[in-house]
């Protein structure tokens, strides 16, 4: 059976890796990697999926998507895989998690956490973390407006822990679901004035 504590030297190191790994910002290498520009120039300025996609290439905002879901997803399966443990492995997901939001490569200003909040899920819980990318899915399908469907995928995050009898990751979700929203102010704004960007459309 698993561990359920690790000691606060472990949890340190891999709080620290795990920020690094998170702070990666994808968005921005791979932009500049394909002659795009700096993507904190371009339309909202933010390092995720949805600003690469604004650019016009498509693969690059897939290849973002991916790759700042799949940080947060290695994150955990390394501390769980060095540790057994899952307070490890929670430690891990919140500290990833904070390294994009607030990555000390780009001066602490970094991306909105979707890709990397659903990466973490599904590597915590498979099925919670599947549960809550099918409901972004639909919200995308429904609203057109990425950030809709994420605010949408995140609130029902604590839901699906509870379908799925994953308790114990309560406190996490709830606090990642808290800064996903307060990543998103702007965004709640412009949704409530009927002025928020459709997917795949140039914002100005």
């Amino acid at each position: 059976m698993p561990e359920l504590v690790t000691g606060t030297n472990t949890l340190i190191l891999i709080a620290v890796l795990s920020y690094l790994l998170g702070s990666i910002p994808f968005g921005v290498i791979l932009t500049r990697m394909l002659g795009l520009g700096d993507l904190r120039r371009i339309g909202s300025g933010n390092i995720g999926a949805t600003n690469v996609l604004r650019t016009g290439n498509k693969a690059a905002a897939l290849a973002t998507l991916l790759l700042d879901g799949a940080k947060g997803a290695v994150a955990v399966l390394v501390a769980r895989a060095m540790t057994g443990a899952e307070d490890a492995a929670q430690v891990a997901a919140l500290a990833a998690f904070l390294g994009h939001l607030f990555p000390i490569w780009l001066g602490f200003r970094g991306g909105k956490g979707v890709a990397t909040f659903l990466g973490t899920l599904l590597a915590l819980s498979w099925p919670v973390g599947l549960a809550c990318c099918l409901t972004w899915l639909a919200a995308a399908v429904l609203t057109r407006m990425s950030s809709a469907a994420a605010l949408i995928a995140a609130a029902s995050a604590s839901a699906w822990l509870v379908v799925f009898q994953e308790g114990q990751m309560l406190f996490l979700v709830v606090i990642l679901t808290v800064l996903v929203y307060i990543r998103h102010a702007a965004n709640l704004a412009r949704i409530k004035a009927g002025t928020e960007p459709k997917i795949g459309r140039k914002k100005a």
